[in-house]
């Protein structure tokens, strides 16, 4: 028997499946064909890298493109599934990390992405005032300050609710360089952003407002007109003619008679306000530099002084118009207090009567021409026979006796000292200004002393 007999005698190869397991359900493993043809096959299926090498056995199956694209489309779904859940659960860990970061090195936020966790961080403390108090008051930037040293200045001041969000803002408007030392102008309810303009961009955008003793409060309405305010100065005079129950109740210590104004306790001084001062708000300045600089011992009145608070600012509002050297102030207060002491002697005061005279004109004078206004002239007629309205006939003190009903300016604080603690020891009730004498005046204790001083200076 040939040996191709002894081949072909053989049993015929057996098909081999793929295993179930296997990647794909198709069968690529057959039997070879006989001869020349079976062994080129393969040879050549060796060669593309499918099936198995010629040395025998079975051929493994191909992974098909619809498994290729399956696969790939797990291994997606599955790495944006884990990117999720990272994004999800440690974002707030990433995003701390960069906000302390951020709050070590401010510079850094000028990195978008920074600004953006930083802003996310802040929320509402970037767009909230840390009061809804309108008051003002000045704040200081001194040299080498920093945007970080003062937010921190600002927020321990109650000005911020928080530091960073000062810097953020600064920074996002790149304005950092622009610090200057200074005494700037704020108000407690500005949000942030209005602090940060404040300081940086509207720096000359304050007023000075200069009240000096002695001044009426139709003299600070018709000057709060002319200096570059857009308050409403007529409601800062209705509320200085006539100050609220509110307003009042915050001031306990400013005992009015019923229905006064708050003339006589404006104090005089040099402020720095904003434009858009609301009236109440520097009226209140007003009354708190008040009380400041007289004090709730001057404010405390003895009774062995025989008169109120209110009644010795009165008197010294008198003293402050007759009075040019303090050396005299007592004396002068002194002759008003033994005038009232020697009742019914009057006063004979020409400043009341001015007083009187001047507010009986400017109720005929629009309010917004009070800046052309001259205050504390003389009129043509004698004091003595000018006849004014029955409301303001306390202040005609030639023609009635005693304490006027209420101040007429606001003293100054040497006029309140005298007033509190007037010479009555000189027995003195005259006086009368030396001319070209440097603000001197000449005393006397009689009516013929008086006389012979009046000729004497060449008013006879």
């Amino acid at each position: 028997m040939t040996p191709r007999d002894r081949a072909d005698r053989r049993p015929a190869p057996q098909a081999h499946r793929l295993p179930p397991t296997a990647l794909n359900d198709e069968h690529y493993a057959r039997p070879a064909d006989a001869g020349d043809a079976g062994e080129r096959d393969r040879s050549s299926s060796y060669r593309a890298g499918v099936g198995r090498p010629p040395s025998g056995g079975p051929r493994r199956g191909r992974l098909g493109l619809p498994g290729v694209v399956r696969f790939f489309l797990f291994i997606g779904l599955l790495a944006a599934l884990v990117l999720t859940v990272s994004l999800t659960v440690l974002r707030p860990v990433v995003a701390r990390a960069v906000v302390d970061w951020a709050a070590q090195n401010p510079s850094a936020l000028r990195l978008p992405f920074v600004a953006d966790l930083v802003r996310e961080d802040l929320g509402a403390a970037l767009t909230t005032p840390a009061s809804s108090d309108p008051a003002q008051l000045e704040f200081t930037v001194a040299q080498g300050d920093t945007a970080s040293s003062i937010a921190r200045r600002l927020q321990d001041q109650g000005l911020l609710v928080n530091a960073r969000a000062f810097v953020f803002i600064t920074i996002q408007r790149d304005l950092t360089g622009s610090l200057e030392a200074g005494t700037y102008i704020l108000r407690k309810n500005m949000p942030p952003d209005q602090l940060v303009t404040a300081l940086l961009v509207a720096k000359d955008r304050a007023i000075t407002i200069t009240l000096r003793e002695g001044l009426r409060i139709e003299q600070i309405a018709a000057k709060l007109q002319t200096i570059g305010l857009t308050m409403d100065v007529q409601a800062f005079y209705d509320e200085a003619k006539h100050p609220p129950a509110m307003l009042l109740s915050d001031y306990p210590w400013l005992r009015l008679p019923k229905g006064a104004s708050l003339e006589g306790f404006l104090a005089p001084a040099t402020y720095q306000v904003l434009p858009d001062v609301k009236p109440d708000a520097f009226i209140r300045l007003l009354l708190d530099r008040f009380y400041a600089t007289v004090g709730p011992d001057r404010l405390a009145v003895p009774k062995s002084r025989g008169l109120s608070f209110y009644q010795v600012l009165s008197l010294a509002s008198i003293v402050e118009h007759e009075a040019v050297l303090d050396q005299e102030r007592a004396i002068i207060a002194g002759v008003y207090q033994n005038r009232l002491n020697q009742r019914p002697f009057i006063l004979n005061a020409d400043p009341t009567v001015l007083f009187a005279n001047d507010t009986m004109a400017l109720v005929k004078l629009p309010f917004n021409q009070w800046p052309t206004y001259v205050f504390w002239a003389y009129p043509a007629t004698p004091l003595g026979q000018l006849n004014v309205a029955p409301a303001l006939a306390g202040y005609q003190t030639y023609q009635n006796s005693g304490l006027i009903p209420g101040p007429i300016s606001t003293p100054s604080l040497a006029s309140i000292d005298a007033a509190l603690a007037p010479n009555t020891k000189t027995g003195y009730f005259y006086f009368v200004a030396i001319p070209n004498g440097g603000g001197q005046h000449a005393f006397a204790r009689t009516l013929a002393q008086q006389e012979a001083n009046l000729r004497k200076y060449g008013y006879r």
